[in-house]
């Protein structure tokens, strides 16, 4: 280690973090510049690499740690002595490769100066989509090899103008060295596709005013953006929100929604500090807001849904959408309020980037495409966070690695079959994908692929094991399967909890809460209410909530009232029927069909039993005719928690079972609701306690372990922590009685943080 406070006169110096992409180099040249330092900047495979000489080293090293370049993440810098080699100037070098790898910056929003030059009518970038500089624009999306220089982008095929390059070398411009640096005369453009005859007279010369045209007159457009297509709609027009979703969604889940600015949010939501403050950072994802009440936007955006997903412009193009000098602006001087931005893709497929596959797939959907020719390499998702939590992590985040606590070999966690990422793990790094879908089409199979070999090559990591779930009928299981690594197989809530430990650091054993849909257990059931004593190398199974029967399978998951059903055979016998007629079912549904699901759940080989915390969301839901159908994941449970009020304390009674493990039963509280629903109680009332009584069986339970294992280290994970009442009550209530609660900070809690914990795992096992 070199004593800084001593005078240096020649150093060598390699930066590692995120220092490629982010106008690093320019930033050191120029901070050696001010100083009269000498000797040289390059990137290499490993980070950043400088040589210095001079009088001020103290002084540039200072500097270079305190105030680097916002985008950049310095994670270590180190300095050695050395001999001087009489430098005459200092310059930037040709990249290097070194056999290793750096950081790749996410891709990240247009910054306020490109702004202020996009709608500058004497600027030579007026009006232009693809403006850019060293501190915004494309990075992760259009990187195909490192170093991240030109040449290894999709803008490689762009030569620079003379006025371009001219920018690029000159190191007091903000493009000095800013790979995407492009205008209208040398860089990307648009094009635009008619596909509907009806809006011909929408069409002119310019493509982005016959877009902004079809979109005001109620069309459907598809719009490449920065990580792929999204298909839009003008949000204020309910007739072009409907058809939307007749088109494409065939399902209520909520539709993407983009405002020009944080003040046309607020008409329509609630917002808080926090909230804002990551929707307008430079990573732009989707917040979902609490919906106020009677605003003007389609209830077809979000139906039976008390959230609305917004995101802010993050590209040129999207700001030319609402800003574009389109003669027939509002008061506020924007073409929309609101755009409907849902993703680009056929249902339950990955986002489509590429033009030709575009016109091919979306066609059918849409009423005109907006193209450009600067090619996506790595498409990638629009980021959703909901109070803080990732729902998905995506454009903005990835590929950032988690850090983890120390070193380790190198290993691959493949993921669960829903939400899917993968994670890689090098040194003390795990690199997740974005958000790869769910993984049930050949489509989805060969992203995950084509995301793996880049990011092994970006990152030259080559696995010497890897981690699937138990699932035997996983699709991601079966790949693993097939592959030459050493495969271990990882329990579902383990992978959950080990991926909570891998983001604090956790090394010791802890008690962890998994509550989600449903996972493999080691006995070959389905489980989703566990509670674990667990540390990176196995757990024990010490308590879970009592099972639910799934008349047919997973169909009961699509179709909780089924669920319904058969907890009425549990609970009232012979007289199920009749307590089915008090909540309205005789009316719902015939009488064969109750009776048949009553008959089929009692065949244990066609009806097996969960655990799952989640089929309780659906079960109740379901009971009070709020969602008997999901028509996508969570649907049920994500209505039940739109009713949930604050004020409202009382719990329902279950009963804890005192064997090994622990069981909590819960058909008591199904049987109280039922009789608080029949005599007319209010939904808000019952949802409330509902989700009331759930936290109190967390609370409660951890106590009990607690006392009898002495942990007071509590990690909470699965998708049922992504409903917020439910997530922050019992944070409270559980640091209220003093206890150490860890919950996700960088990743989602549902199963896309599975593949975090298996890669951990597995690390642990083969170290």
């Amino acid at each position: 280690m070199i004593n800084r406070d001593r005078a240096l006169k020649a150093v060598r110096i390699r930066i590692k973090g995120r220092v490629q992409g982010v106008g690093f180099r320019p930033f050191v040249y120029n901070l050696a510049k001010a100083l009269n330092l000498k000797g040289y900047v390059k990137n290499t495979s490993k980070g950043v690499y400088i040589e210095l000489e001079g009088e001020n080293i103290k002084e540039f090293l200072d500097k270079l740690t305190s105030d680097p370049p916002p985008l950049s993440r310095i994670e270590s810098v180190s300095i050695e002595e050395s001999t001087l080699s009489d430098y005459r100037d200092f310059s930037i070098h040709e990249s290097e490769e070194e056999g290793s790898f750096t950081h790749i910056s996410p891709d990240v929003s247009v910054c306020n100066d490109c702004l202020r030059e996009l709608l500058d009518r004497d600027d030579r970038r007026y009006l232009y989509p693809f403006i850019n500089c060293t501190n915004c624009g494309p990075r992760y999306s259009i990187t195909m090899s490192l170093p991240y220089d030109r040449p290894n982008t999709t803008m490689g095929i762009f030569r620079m103008c003379p006025d371009c390059e001219r920018e690029y070398n000159d190191p007091s411009d903000r493009r000095f060295h800013a790979q995407p640096n492009a205008c209208p005369v040398c860089g990307p453009s648009l094009s635009f596709k008619l596909i509907t005859r009806p809006f011909q007279e929408c069409q002119c010369n310019d493509p982005l005013l016959s877009t902004i045209n079809i979109l005001k007159k109620g069309g459907i457009v598809a719009i490449k953006g920065l990580g792929g297509f999204h298909i839009a709609c003008d949000a204020s027009n309910s007739e072009a929100v409907r058809i939307l979703r007749k088109r494409k969604r065939k399902s209520n889940k909520p539709f993407a929604l983009m405002a020009p600015d944080l003040d046309i949010i607020k008409t329509f939501c609630f917002t808080t500090p926090y909230e804002e403050l990551l929707l307008c950072s430079q990573k732009r994802p989707i917040i979902l807001f609490r919906k106020r009440p009677d605003i003007s936007l389609s209830e077809d955006i979000a139906p039976e849904n008390s959230y609305l997903g917004f995101m802010l412009p993050y590209t040129p193009l999207h700001y030319l959408l609402f800003a574009h000098p389109h003669p027939d602006r509002n008061d506020k001087g924007y073409n929309f309020q609101a755009l409907v931005m849902t993703s680009g893709n056929i249902s339950e497929e990955p986002i489509i980037h590429d033009n030709n596959l575009a016109l091919e797939k979306l066609s059918h959907l849409v009423d005109a495409f907006l193209f450009h020719n600067r090619d996506i390499f790595m498409r990638v998702d629009d980021s959703v966070i909901k109070e803080g939590i990732f729902i998905r992590r995506a454009r903005g985040y990835v590929p950032e690695p988690v850090i983890l606590s120390d070193d380790g070999p190198e290993v691959l966690g493949v993921g669960a079959d829903l939400k899917n990422t993968f994670t890689l793990t090098k040194d003390n790094y795990a690199v997740m994908s974005q958000h790869i879908g769910d993984m049930e089409n050949y489509e989805t199979l060969q992203f995950f692929e084509e995301v793996l070999e880049n990011l092994k090559q970006l990152y030259r990591i080559e696995p010497v094991a890897m981690g699937s779930d138990l699932h035997p009928g996983y699709f991601t299981t079966r790949w693993a399967e097939e592959q030459p690594l050493p495969l271990i197989k990882i329990q579902h809530h383990h992978a959950h909890i080990a991926s909570v430990m891998a983001e604090h650091g956790i090394k010791d054993t802890v008690i962890g809460v998994a509550f989600d849909g449903s996972g493999y257990g080691t006995d070959g059931t389905v489980w989703g209410g566990e509670f674990l004593v667990a540390d990176l190398k196995g757990f024990q199974r010490l308590a879970h909530l009592k099972p639910l029967v799934l008349p047919g399978g997973e169909i009961s998951i699509k179709r909780p009232w089924r669920l319904v059903v058969a907890a009425f055979r549990e609970i009232y016998g012979s007289t199920a029927i009749d307590y089915l007629g008090e909540i309205g079912y005789t009316e719902c549904f015939s009488q064969s069909e109750l009776e048949n699901i009553l008959k089929l759940s009692e065949v244990k080989e066609l009806s097996p039993l969960s655990s799952g915390a989640g089929r309780f969301f659906d079960l109740v839901s379901a009971l009070m005719n709020i969602i008997t159908e999901n028509t996508f994941e969570a649907e049920a449970a994500i209505a039940l928690e739109s009713l949930t009020v604050d004020d409202i304390n009382d719990t329902y009674a279950f009963d804890i079972v005192n064997r090994e493990p622990l069981v909590i039963d819960l058909y008591p509280v199904i049987e109280s609701i039922v009789n608080d629903y029949i005599s007319g109680r209010e939904n808000y009332i019952i949802s409330t306690m509902f989700h009331n009584t759930i936290i109190k069986v967390i609370i409660d339970i951890v106590g009990i372990l607690s006392k009898r294992t002495g942990i007071k280290d509590i990690a909470l994970s699965g998708g049922v922590f992504q409903n917020t009442y439910i997530l922050n009550k019992t944070i409270h209530n559980l640091k209220e009685q003093g206890f150490n609660v860890f919950f996700h900070r960088e990743i989602p809690p549902n199963d896309a943080c599975i593949s975090l914990g298996q890669a951990c795992v597995v690390r642990e096992m083969v170290r």
